[in-house]
């Protein structure tokens, strides 16, 4: 599936290359020999928008307005960075399919509604990005929000104009399936080597393995360091304004 839609050449920026296998551990989290990225891709929600308890929030909202019992919010968080209806199924895999379609709908309403529950992004990450932008860097987002959610999401936070393209659940195929990647690398004509993904769960780790793609995860969102390092990306990094440092050592 992949094979047929990876460009064949390099359009942009500098292939990444040599691309080390050494273990990670929590002290060992920046191999060194690797190159600079063409395409940085982002996952949204816990990686770039802190959004996990509006999340948590408005499934439960959902769940309840259907008299049924709220699995545990950490159950509940263990799911973001998965489609809306992978999530569902992941977390009531006994109901039926008319029931899973409310609860979809129920949150839906709830998170582009009224849910007061605040959603900023992580501290700098509008600097982080913009600064991505305004080096010529390649940057795109691959999330598990809908396309409505997304878009919304771009235009509150003013980052909208910084992305070169992005893909959401809805559009395409649910994380961890490589589709929405290969979508994008055809989009913006990069090799799937050439590019990072960067994201807080092990659904946006292993879509990159899947793809072929080299990762780089952040601690700071919904899943924990050792499930993330058992997906063996580049890196773990502690919070966003650490990318351009991480960044800098890549050569």
């Amino acid at each position: 599936m992949g094979d047929s839609i990876r460009p064949d050449t390099l359009s942009i920026g500098i292939l990444m290359t040599e691309i080390t296998e050494t273990p990670l551990t929590a002290d060992c989290q920046l191999p060194s020999n690797s190159m600079q990225p063409a395409l940085i891709i982002f996952d949204w929600d816990g990686t770039l928008m802190d959004s996990a308890a509006r999340i948590v929030n408005c499934m439960t909202a959902a769940f309840v307005e259907q008299a049924l019992s709220p699995p545990p919010p950490e159950q509940m968080r263990a799911q973001i960075g998965l489609g809306l209806e992978e999530a569902m199924l992941a977390l009531c895999p006994q109901e039926r399919p008319e029931v899973i379609t409310r609860l979809m709908d129920g949150y839906r309403n709830r998170f582009l509604g009224d849910d007061p529950t605040p959603t900023p992004l992580f501290d700098r990450a509008d600097e982080v990005v913009r600064a991505l932008h305004q080096q010529g860097r390649l940057i795109a987002v691959a999330t598990g929000k809908s396309r409505r959610g997304l878009d919304r999401a771009l235009a509150q936070s003013g980052l909208a104009p910084y992305f070169h393209a992005t893909r959401c659940a809805d559009e395409t195929l649910s994380k961890p399936n490589p589709q929405m990647l290969f979508e994008l690398l055809d989009e913006l004509g990069i090799r799937a080597d050439a590019a990072l993904m960067i994201g807080d769960t092990e659904f946006d780790l292993l879509m990159a393995k899947n793809a072929g793609m080299p990762s780089l995860a952040v601690s700071y969102g919904v899943h924990d360091a050792d499930r993330l390092l058992a997906c063996e990306p580049l890196g773990l990094i502690h919070a966003i304004a650490e990318l351009p440092a991480w960044l800098a050592t890549r050569g």
